[in-house]
């Protein structure tokens, strides 16, 4: 038995990750072991959670794995936390179909209560009409309670008390409105500046949330037996690796820096699997190390686009490499390094790449273009998750190598190539349940 929560919303904005890294600051303080996952493919959500808790959080994703995969994680990892907490995506029932991958569905899989959190600014009594609607649209998610954020008052506490009770629900506090309480935009999340100050921002959520949230109230109420029982169907283990282990003689260089920063914890481990990692900075350093294959994570390379361009040695081995047959995989930002040139502004300089592949990319109005993107490659289905906003302003001649479509099956307009052996995507992939040497049979 331990406690097992997920941390969900009636919309975006409502303060669930401010929530989320505060509680688990104030569990870190305490001395507990917390396990954070995260609903959906958001990096820097993931990020944040980690910094909080100093402790890898995991993301939990019914479009890009399998149920058995996503109950696999929550069970190998959560195995040795004190609690584990699960943060929702969106709001409650937004799922990449309706409520298909929504948090909800992830609180059923995982038989995890639900906390709603509720921004209550200019809200009173009729929040308890929402509250009564969240409760009982899909019972089986099922709503323990609630905390509010931004309240400005503690008149306003006391209307929304009675306003959760009378929806039938709990109200285990609140976290007042204060200014401070501001998480930066996603787009300057990685930068030193910006971590050093969320670090305040998850002290001060923490406090708050010890002296204005009933956590003992909250935490019996949310205890559940762990392990979490597979659901059938069953997918037979999906860490085959497990049973039959290569011997780990090949070597992955791995770009970890803040231009190139984003993953999915699972694609690393899988790479652990079939050699030894090792790690190097495309933005601080000039060589890449001896490598079989080159892992370009995906990150914010226009952040960096100047820095990139004076690394003149490391874009020229990174396109000999390619050249002469190396095995590399690129994602969003790893794809924008590998391509002939990257402009930050509207008329501003385009910065010149690696040049490894016919696409110039171009930074101009910040708008993002996200979703989740399957591939039809070859024999290899491949699952994953496009957020950026740099765009493709040329292709330069490019041949599509592969079918790329949404969750629906219509075709999008979003890059994948393959040259030589390079195997470069504009969306971040998931490869937790991918046999990766075979992507280059």
């Amino acid at each position: 038995m331990k406690p097992q929560l997920l941390i969900g919303a009636m919309s975006p904005g409502s303060g669930k990750t401010l929530f989320t890294t505060g509680l688990s600051r104030l569990l870190k303080r305490k001395g507990q072991q917390v396990q954070n996952f995260k609903c959906g493919s958001d990096f820097v959500d993931a990020k944040l959670l980690e910094l909080a808790s100093d402790n890898p959080c995991l993301h939990i994703d019914l479009f890009v794995a399998s149920s058995s995969h996503v109950q696999h994680l929550y069970n190998k990892y959560g195995e040795r936390a004190d609690v584990c907490l699960i943060e929702g995506q969106g709001g409650l029932f937004d799922g990449y179909d309706r409520k298909n991958g929504s948090s909800a569905q992830i609180a059923e899989l995982m038989k995890a209560p639900v906390l709603l959190v509720v921004n209550a600014r200019s809200s009173s009594y009729s929040i308890s009409a929402s509250i009564f609607g969240f409760r009982h649209y899909h019972p089986s998610a099922r709503i323990i309670g609630v905390v509010f954020t931004q309240v400005v008052s503690s008149e306003q506490y006391l209307f929304l008390r009675k306003a959760s009770q009378d929806a039938g629900v709990n109200c285990f506090g609140y976290i007042p409105y204060d200014e401070r309480l501001k998480l930066p935009s996603k787009h300057a999340c990685h930068t030193n500046a910006v971590i050093q100050e969320v670090e305040g921002i998850f002290d001060l959520s923490a406090s708050f949330i010890e002296k204005y949230v009933d956590i003992d109230h909250l935490f019996s109420s949310c205890q559940r037996s762990f392990p979490v029982p597979y659901t059938l169907p069953y997918k037979e283990e999906t860490d085959t690796i497990s049973y039959y282990s290569p011997k780990k003689h090949l070597r992955i260089a791995v770009a970890d820096d803040p231009a190139f920063g984003l993953t999915y914890p699972e694609n690393l481990n899988r790479f652990s699997q079939i050699g030894e990692i090792c790690r190097f900075s495309p933005i601080y350093g000039n060589d890449i190390p001896q490598a079989d294959i080159i892992y370009l994570p995906g990150g914010y390379p226009e952040m960096f686009a100047r820095q990139l361009y004076r690394r003149k040695k490391m874009l020229e081995d990174l396109k000999n490499y390619a050249e002469a047959g190396g095995r590399i995989l690129a994602e969003d930002g790893g794809m924008v390094l590998l391509s002939q040139s990257l402009c930050v502004r509207e008329g501003g300089t385009a910065y010149p790449m690696a040049g490894v592949l016919p696409l110039e990319f171009a930074l101009t109005d910040k708008k993002i273009q996200s979703g989740y993107r399957q591939i039809h490659d070859r024999n290899t289905m491949l699952r994953g998750y496009e957020y950026h906003y740099t765009s493709v302003r040329s292709k330069l001649g490019i041949t599509p190598t592969a079918q790329v479509v949404n969750p629906f099956g219509n075709e999008v307009d979003t890059p994948f190539v393959r040259f030589k052996n390079v195997i470069a995507s504009f969306s971040h992939l998931y490869l937790g349940e991918t046999d990766i040497q075979k992507l280059w049979d």
